[in-house]
């Protein structure tokens, strides 16, 4: 089922996505994933990509997605399906002390 994925931004991110708080992305098929969704954005704004996962291609440990409200780290990972009309935050974790 083709649709739309929105995808919210933190605020911390956006520098690298030309200041989008929300990207919206079409997805074409039930195999769109977590992974998938990183893999477009990354074509189009590559910060934003090396911001949010390492050289490998997994999520950096101070990155959180959720999809639907839920973590992608308690399930699938970047594996994680998304369908259309789902929303996915991401958050990055600020550290200090």
């Amino acid at each position: 089922m083709a649709g739309e994925v929105t995808v919210l931004v933190p605020s911390l991110l956006r520098q690298f996505t030309g200041d989008q708080a929300e990207l919206r992305l079409s997805v074409d098929d039930a195999d769109t994933t977590v992974a998938g969704l990183l893999d477009a954005i990354g074509g189009q704004f590559p910060v934003f990509d090396r911001r949010v996962r390492d050289e490998t291609g997994a999520l950096r440990r101070y990155v959180n997605i959720y999809v639907a409200g839920d973590d992608v780290r308690r399930g699938r990972g970047l594996a994680t399906p998304v369908a259309a009309g789902q929303e996915v935050m991401v958050i990055q974790s600020i550290a200090g002390g």
